[in-house]
């Protein structure tokens, strides 16, 4: 049996997510509902967002977590829309206005789901880079002790550095170091 794909305008999309019950994500037209996660990603989620918090408190920069949508516009052979939820966002740009969405986020934190992982590490990744903006994606294991960053750098190639159990995190985006007991803190069971 086949079932038709509903296919919607980025304002539709919009309207119906601001009454949603659960969130959802746009890829040119197509909507995805989002999963629960485990205690363990919003753990990891929550100590890396009060970090970061923190961190950039009284400065111009913001933090977002989970519920604030990242804006991606694609200029391909056609205008291609794309709205990613990701689990930690930073704006540090006054143009970034909007009350439901950022345009110009310098840093994307996502923290790794087995069931999403390879969207993230492959489509996410893609589609994030294109942002001017942004500095820095980092890919945070659930499972393991493991950090994944992406990171533009002056010539605006993105370079990748993974780190382990005695590496720390440097987000040269926010001028913050992070450790992996910070990262994972209250996730017994990988540390």
């Amino acid at each position: 049996m086949q079932s038709a794909i509903n296919i919607f305008t980025v304002e539709e999309y919009l309207e119906l997510e601001k009454t949603s019950q659960i969130r959802h994500e746009f890829v040119d037209g197509e909507v995805f509902a989002m999963a629960g996660a485990s205690k363990e990603h919003n753990t990891i989620s929550l100590n890396i967002a009060s970090r970061l918090r923190s961190h950039l408190r009284g400065g111009s920069c913001s933090v977002f977590m989970a519920d604030m949508k990242v804006n991606i516009q694609l200029n391909s052979r056609h205008n291609k829309s794309i709205y990613y939820y990701p689990d930690v966002v930073v704006s540090c740009d006054s143009d970034d206005k909007d009350r439901f969405s950022l345009n110009y986020p310098c840093l994307i934190i996502e923290v790794l789901s087995p069931s999403i992982e390879i969207t993230n590490k492959r489509e996410k990744l893609v589609n994030y880079c294109t942002l001017e903006s942004l500095q820095e994606y980092v890919l945070v294991s659930q499972e393991e002790i493991k950090v994944e960053v992406y990171r533009k750098d002056t010539q605006d190639n993105w370079l990748m550095q993974t780190l382990g159990k005695d590496d720390e995190l440097r987000l040269d985006s926010i001028d913050l170091t992070l450790t992996m007991p910070e990262i994972y803190e209250d996730v017994i069971k990988i540390i």
